[in-house]
């Protein structure tokens, strides 16, 4: 990671290292909400254990770096391996459920791989897994996060991606047009669980500690709510929801003492306004364009010349 350390020596030179920390936080927290979009916004398949993937992908990353020699890149590759493979295993079942019986089965393995976390020995228990090396850093959690909305971004406008679509709009319809609505949802879900289970490996290396309080129930629920603040199937709206989640509470910790004093109760008020002012979202769904698509359509038909490619007006004989 030589180019990469160079940039960083560079980056820590110019930036505070609080707001260092706030943006590799930032970004790990954008890998697990486009993961999690692709099942919740584009599949429609509402998932509330996806902390339980990043957890899965966090403690075989610090286990293998406490436990053995392995690398750094040996024990990223293989915390992705172990989240897909858990995807797998967990999916192939539970995705023949729908609506709120999926919800519950994916809430019930988060708490399953929680309590297993409390009672592994290899984990270190209710104590946590210590020692694990700082490797982390904010230019290699930027090439995460170029590579997975990348490849997110390529698998949405494919051929799979629009199966997707088709079954979150209309289950029953897209199976009647020949997609297998399981094997789709189990795919989504699995390459959803293998980024997952990388952003929990970059986890690991960030902050060298991991407690199984750090993966539960609420963890899910505020990467769900990064999704839909940001806008469900959009995502650019992903991205912009886990920096906004993210930055909120540091940015209210750190104002006036009035304000820091009671920040959670305005951190909770001030996005139940934004849900009350734009209920689809900040940048809106994929199937109704945002605030920002908006505007950009209406500035780029007001860029465009009235005349047509010879000169005559549009609608002229």
């Amino acid at each position: 990671m030589g180019m990469l350390d160079a940039a960083d020596a560079a980056i820590r030179s110019l930036i505070n290292p609080y707001y260092y920390g706030i943006l590799v936080t930032i970004g790990i927290n954008i890998v697990l909400a486009l993961s999690l979009n692709l099942v919740t916004g584009f599949t429609g398949q509402l998932h509330l254990g996806h902390a339980a993937f990043m957890a899965i992908g966090a403690y075989t990353a610090g286990v293998l770096a406490t436990r053995t020699e392995a690398g750094f890149w040996v024990a990223v590759a293989s915390a992705a391996a172990a989240a897909t493979l858990f995807g797998i295993i967990v999916g192939l079942p539970t995705l023949r459920l729908r609506g709120d019986y999926l919800a519950i089965a994916t809430l019930g393995f988060g708490e399953i791989v929680r309590i297993a976390l409390l009672n592994l020995d290899i984990t270190g228990g209710p104590f946590g897994l210590r020692g694990i090396p700082r490797e982390t850093n904010l230019p290699l959690v930027i090439l995460v996060v170029a590579v997975t909305y990348l490849v997110l971004a390529s698998l949405v406008h494919s051929r799979i991606g629009r199966a997707l679509i088709a079954i979150r709009e209309d289950e029953v319809a897209a199976a009647a047009m020949g997609i297998e609505t399981t094997r789709m949802k189990v795919t989504a879900f699995t390459v959803a669980a293998a980024f997952a289970g990388i952003a929990g490996a970059l986890f690991a290396f960030w902050f060298r500690y991991l407690n199984p309080s750090s993966f539960g129930f609420a963890v899910s629920i505020e990467m769900l709510a990064m999704v839909v603040l940001g806008g469900l199937g959009n995502l650019l709206g992903a991205v912009l929801g886990a920096a906004i989640m993210t930055m909120l509470p540091e940015a209210l910790r750190t104002a006036a003492p009035a304000v820091a004093e009671h920040r959670m109760v305005l951190y909770g008020a001030l996005l139940v306004v934004v849900m009350i002012l734009r209920p689809n979202g900040l940048l809106g769904t994929s199937s109704e364009h945002g605030w920002l698509e908006v505007w950009l359509r209406r500035y780029r038909a007001a860029g465009r010349p009235a005349n047509g490619p010879r000169g005559e007006r549009h609608g002229a004989a």
